[in-house]
């Protein structure tokens, strides 16, 4: 039966199709919060170029800025794609591999934010400070900061976790997160 072999794999007493289930619903909450903060980020971007003083940037900020609006695009299409993958996808019983695919798309989506966020920080200090030459280095410290929160972190965690597991057979605290 297939929910037993799930659960020893699992440690939940699951089938296939529950753990996507469940696995779904996880990463749709998830989503829900890094689409808020990318759609409100993206929201703020559209109306920049509208403002009076946008045409006092110098030409190499007018470019970083349209750099910055097309990343923000591109994250925000990142992030919407799951929601739009589990409408196309429902009912055909591929739940299990939409999960790995949304997965991917909301890392990717991630990084793009993260990229985003970086170069917008990037583009108002260069704009509220008279001398930028510390700018660089503050943007990449906050950056660094995004990067250690976001994937250092997780990866660490989930690799001590790992190596857990194989002194331990038998442990029981895997299956939460997609292959692949």
């Amino acid at each position: 039966m297939e929910r037993d072999t799930q659960a020893d794999v699992t440690g939940r007493d699951e089938s296939p199709s529950e753990r996507a289930d469940r696995m779904w619903n996880d990463l749709l909450q998830e989503i829900r919060v890094a689409q808020t903060g990318v759609q409100i980020l993206f929201g703020f971007l559209l109306t920049v170029v509208f403002q009076p003083t946008f045409r006092q940037l110098s030409d190499a900020d007018r470019t970083l800025y349209v750099v910055i609006v097309v990343l923000g695009a591109t994250a925000t299409g990142a992030l919407v794609a799951p929601v739009s993958m589990h409408r196309v996808v429902s009912g055909h019983f591929i739940k299990p591999r939409a999960v790995v695919w949304a997965s991917r798309l909301t890392v990717l989506g991630l990084f793009l934010l993260l990229v985003t966020m970086a170069a917008s920080l990037l583009l108002v200090l260069r704009v509220a400070t008279r001398d930028g030459s510390h700018v660089p280095w503050i943007v990449a410290g906050v950056a660094a900061l995004y990067v250690l929160w976001w994937f250092v972190i997780p990866v660490v965690s989930r690799i001590r976790r790992d190596q857990r597991d194989q002194e331990e057979p038998g442990r029981s605290g895997r299956g939460d997160e997609p292959e692949g």
